[in-house]
């Protein structure tokens, strides 16, 4: 891993600090505009937001058991206000923190350079003496009667200065471990910085909506309030049918929300006895919940090749004699017009594999001879199923679901398949075990897929849980 130098950090936390003291940092602090010097003092401070945001989140609880009136909604915009004002000053403290923590890293690097330096210097030392010795030659010696006497004692100190050598590599082995650590903690402490700034940025933004929220309902009376509150629940209500009826049209042409993917995944999952959140952690794998069903079309009915988006030519596409009759099948008339997965350039031979490119007219070229072009594209839909897979699983979706014509580029469809293939295999178990080897499975063996699922599937339920979902999470889901 390549460090920032000593000049380029200098550098990047004045930019840092510039940020920081024009945009973020307040001129003082919620608690009795106190300030923190130390990194003791603001995590004491820290705490003391902490304790204040967790009774700020119970009263907006509270106050949202309540009746559904003006008055109570403006009390619960007011505590979100004050919750988010609260997280702002404890961002500061945390940024403030953070460059301490920072300081104390940098001042760690120098003392350990230093140390390097000074055990550096000590060993180049020894070993000079160490050559000195060496270079005198034995007749030297021997024709010296004070040499002759001070030979074994010169022995003895050789001796000596041999294991002060290897102290010495062992402790500057050491050093420099712990300076590349002190590096890592200075990057991931520089990353952390740069997250809560984020992070704050975001607060204050969501602190504006809410209080233009807050004054446009301090214009109402409590009549106008429920007049819209009525006629919103009746908008909700019609949205919520229309939604649905897209959900059963074959082919929908926009990818649904995540929101709207999680209510499917839900429903779907709930009827065969999977987790809604694995369901979902599959077809984000597989298709990034129906954003990426393919960019390949097969446009040859007799071979099943076609072009690559954009119009390159791609002779191999789908397996001609197990899926291309079954797509011709489920596609009719407009089956060159499908999206469907590329295949993936591999050859194989005797149960070894090597890469592939394809020529200008779409042949396979194998990066080894002797070997031939393995596998096939073909995969359909948000649940990327083959021909062949999605064939054996029609009439099931048609009798579990109560669907007339299943479609694998139906959103709902192609959940509907996929929840009942994992069910069948392993998945309603509801164990990581058996969800591990249910998506593996379900990708042709694969562990390194499996694994990333499993990833997915913990950030969805930590959503599906709390309600929220951490950076790296938004990362790989969105």
């Amino acid at each position: 891993m390549r460090f920032l130098s000593f000049k380029n950090k200098k550098i990047i936390f004045s930019i840092v600090f510039f940020l920081i003291s024009a945009y973020f940092m307040p001129n003082h602090f919620v608690f009795g505009q106190e300030q923190c010097s130390t990194r003791e003092e603001c995590e004491q401070l820290l705490k003391q937001y902490e304790e204040q945001i967790t009774k700020y989140e119970a009263d907006i609880v509270k106050t949202q058991g309540e009746k559904n009136t003006l008055q109570n909604q403006i009390s619960i915009l007011k505590k979100q206000i004050n919750k988010l004002n609260l997280q702002i000053s404890q961002s500061n403290l945390m940024v403030k923190d953070l460059t301490l923590q920072v300081k104390d890293t940098e001042g760690s690097i120098d003392q350990t350079s230093l140390k390097i330096i000074g055990s550096r210097s000590n060993l180049a030392d020894i070993l000079q003496s160490i050559r000195e010795e060496d270079q005198k030659s034995l007749i030297e010696i021997l024709v010296s009667e004070e040499k002759l006497s001070g030979f074994f004692d010169n022995l003895m100190n050789l001796e000596v200065l041999n294991s002060e050598t290897q102290k010495l590599l062992d402790e500057i082995k050491n050093l420099k471990t712990n300076l590349e650590n002190q590096k890592q903690s200075l990057e991931d402490e520089t990353s952390d910085l740069e997250n809560t700034i984020k992070i704050q940025s975001l607060q204050k933004k969501e602190s504006e909506i809410i209080t233009s929220k807050k004054n446009s309902l301090l214009k109402l009376t409590e009549a106008e309030y429920q007049a819209q509150l009525k006629e919103k629940t009746a908008v909700e209500k019609k949205a919520a049918e229309i939604r649905a009826m897209i959900f059963e049209l074959i082919g929908v042409p926009e990818p649904p929300n995540f929101g709207d993917a999680l209510q499917i995944a839900n429903s779907v999952a709930d009827t065969v006895g999977i987790r809604p959140a694995f369901l979902m952690a599959v077809i984000s794998q597989e298709s990034a919940i129906g954003k990426n069903v393919g960019q390949c079309y097969v446009t040859n009915s007799q071979t099943g090749g076609g072009i690559y988006k954009g119009g390159k030519l791609i002779l191999r596409i789908m397996n001609p004699t197990r899926d291309l009759p079954i797509f011709l099948d489920i596609t009719g008339d407009n089956f060159s017009q499908m999206p469907v997965s590329c295949w993936i350039p591999v050859c194989y031979n005797n149960g070894y594999t090597c890469g592939a490119t394809l020529d200008d007219k779409g042949n396979v070229i194998c990066s080894r001879s002797g070997y031939f072009a393995y596998g096939w594209g073909g995969a359909m839909g948000p649940a990327q199923f083959i021909p062949s897979t999605w064939k054996l699983y029609e009439d099931e979706i048609k009798s579990t679901f109560n669907i007339t014509s299943p479609s694998p580029w139906n959103i709902k469809d192609s959940f509907s398949a996929a929840a009942i293939y994992l069910a069948d295999l392993g998945a309603k178990s509801k164990t990581q075990q058996k969800e591990l080897s249910a998506a593996s499975r379900y990708y042709g063996g694969s562990s390194s897929y499996a694994r990333q699922v499993i990833t997915r599937a913990n950030c969805i339920q930590d959503f599906i849980d709390d309600g929220t979902m951490s950076s790296n999470c938004e990362d790989l889901i969105f």
